[in-house]
């Protein structure tokens, strides 16, 4: 079980304020910490779900507002004009802000009185790629990615030089959920974030399932419960002997 919950404001690095869902687990004593990074539809109630669940494992868990800067508090249920509104702050997405973001979430988390300095971090979608630029750019011990989209495009968020091209910058390890049958997320790319992390000696696992996108979120019609089962068991095992 995990323990209280609460919505927060971070004040990041920018002067700008961030807001955030902690859930914190339950007993008395530091413990690691997680971050969740969300989906293109905001820290909704799936996001929640999944930050609950983290803390039930005996985690610090945090889901921050990434689109603070475009639609803070965004909402979004699973449906067209879910899908339109968040691709809108998809779009305003720039690198350096993710980083900041990114940065300003970690430093949140170790500048409290009940967490280690061990830190880890996971994602879905958008939140996959943020989670993927988190291991580059931040020291977390560890990482999982879920369909992260746009990580091998030719170019990163806002434009510049593409994600990939950070790769050798991860020092913890970093685990890759895809799904075959993922349109977003051809085969080509999923191939070139296998490559880009064998070239560089990075520590990490790539998962391939029988799943389209969106697998792991049991509120979407893509939803694959073998799947997002077997993920969330490869996750937390991760969390497991690299944060504690």
């Amino acid at each position: 079980m995990s323990g209280a919950t609460e919505d927060i404001q971070i004040t990041t690095s920018g002067g700008e304020t961030m807001n955030a869902y902690l859930a914190l687990p339950e007993g008395g004593g530091p413990a690691p910490a997680v971050i969740v990074w969300m989906e293109i539809f905001g820290v909704n109630d799936h996001i929640r779900d999944v930050t609950r669940r983290v803390a039930a494992e005996g985690y610090v868990a945090l889901a921050p507002d990434f689109f603070h800067r475009t639609g803070p508090g965004l909402n979004l249920g699973y449906d067209d004009a879910g899908f339109e509104e968040g691709f809108k702050h998809l779009n305003a997405l720039v690198a350096d802000q993710m980083i900041a973001d990114a940065k300003d979430a970690v430093a949140y988390l170790r500048g409290r009185e009940d967490t280690t300095d061990k830190v880890g971090v996971m994602g879905f979608c958008i939140g996959g790629h943020m989670t993927y630029l988190t291991a580059c750019e931040t020291d977390v011990a560890a990482a999982a990615s879920y369909y992260g989209g746009g990580i091998a495009a030719p170019e990163g968020p806002g434009g510049g030089a593409g994600t990939l091209t950070r790769t050798g910058r991860i020092s913890g390890k970093l685990n890759c959920y895809f799904g075959s049958q993922d349109t977003m997320i051809p085969a080509e790319q999923v191939e070139a974030v296998k490559a880009s992390l064998v070239e560089n000696g990075t520590d990490h696992e790539v998962h391939l399932y029988d799943a389209d996108h969106g697998f792991h979120c049991d509120q979407r019609a893509t939803y694959h419960e073998a799947s997002a089962k077997d993920a969330w068991e490869k996750t937390k095992a991760l969390f497991a002997a690299e944060l504690r």
